[in-house]
């Protein structure tokens, strides 16, 4: 078997690109029982793939989110509304954390740790700070010890470019580092005060910023990423983790309504 970090060549007879099979280059999959796809709620061991072929477009990522808030913050600004907050919630990865934890933002950074959102504008590099709101952040914490019915901690968060390389994963098409590397930048993001990766973070933050928006982040962890990359959780269970983001935001509305 080739190691991890040699690729292996690609195929140069004569057979015909029907007869070709898609190379991936990433041992760690033959090793694994059953691998989840769970952006496509599909599984090798509760799915048959060569029976199964659909054109699926995902709606996630920084892209994604910051064509969202273009729009958003526009509509915001032609309705003339003022004092705004908006609040992202979501799913991630935890590092550290047990699954269903939920973890509100402090700071959005980047791949390698740092505490910023970089753009490519007119060929250029722009620095964009990615900082979210404090006092946000804590009475959101507050109103987590008003429920009390799940571990909620303030930590910083890495926003990554992908799912899998860009978080260190073991179970994408593509992995050219061995398990040990993983955990040694998996351990140092914990060391470095994060707690959590997810993908559109950064420039929520960056866009907040500029535009003078109170904001802040809030996501569930789903796994601990220090003890696997696949997701074992009953499904049943994970709806329930999903929820929490939501009832921690609904609790701050109707405080803050005057209805709690």
């Amino acid at each position: 078997m080739a190691s991890a970090n040699t690729p292996k060549k690609r195929r140069t007879d004569n057979q015909s690109s029907e007869e070709t099979p898609i190379y991936v280059p990433n041992p760690h999959l033959e090793k694994m029982k059953e691998d989840v796809l769970y952006h496509f709620a599909l599984g090798t061991g509760t799915h048959d793939f060569p029976a199964l072929f659909g054109d699926v477009k995902h709606g996630m990522g920084i892209p994604s989110i910051a064509i969202m808030l273009h729009e958003l913050i526009k509509l915001l600004y032609h309705s003339k509304c003022s004092n705004v907050t908006i609040i992202r919630i979501g799913t991630s990865g935890g590092i550290g954390l047990e699954p269903g934890s939920v973890v509100i933002t402090k700071q959005s950074v980047d791949a390698t740790f740092k505490p910023q959102f970089e753009q490519v504008i007119l060929g250029k590099s722009v620095i964009r700070n990615t900082d979210l709101d404090e006092e946000l952040a804590k009475d959101l914490l507050e109103c987590s010890k008003e429920l009390d019915q799940f571990n909620t901690i303030i930590g910083n968060t890495m926003c990554t470019l992908d799912f899998y390389e860009g978080q260190a994963r073991l179970d994408g098409a593509i992995c050219l580092y061995t398990e040990e590397e993983k955990l040694q930048y998996l351990q140092a993001a914990y060391k470095a005060g994060i707690r959590n990766i997810e993908m559109e973070s950064s420039v929520f933050a960056a866009m907040c910023n500029l535009c003078g928006i109170r904001g802040a982040v809030v996501c569930v962890t789903l796994l601990n990423r220090l003890e696997g990359d696949q997701i074992t959780t009953p499904h049943d269970v994970l709806s329930e983790y999903q929820k929490r983001p939501q009832k921690l935001v609904e609790h701050l509305i109707m405080k803050q309504l005057g209805k709690k």
